[in-house]
């Protein structure tokens, strides 16, 4: 597997707490956009970000964007 699976052509909506958060990266995850494990045995490995305050954000599903973890709009290209 080079290349990710699209897991959703459209970004998550999630709410967040403070804290630390593992973006899936390669669309395997049964728990999306979060990392679940699915990765291994690929050349994938999850996102690490941090999350400051409580806030809402979009979180890319097509596994394209350019900004990690954030969708960019990219899904719309595929």
């Amino acid at each position: 597997m080079d290349k990710p699976v699209c897991a959703q052509n459209s970004p998550i909506k999630v709410d967040l707490e403070p804290g630390q958060y593992w973006w899936c990266s390669c669309g395997l995850s049964k728990k999306q956009p979060f990392c679940d494990g699915a990765h291994k045995g690929t050349a994938f490995t999850p996102e690490m970000f941090k999350v400051e305050s409580a806030q809402t954000m979009w979180l890319c599903a097509c596994k394209q964007t350019k900004r990690k973890p954030m969708c960019d709009g990219a899904h719309k290209a595929l």
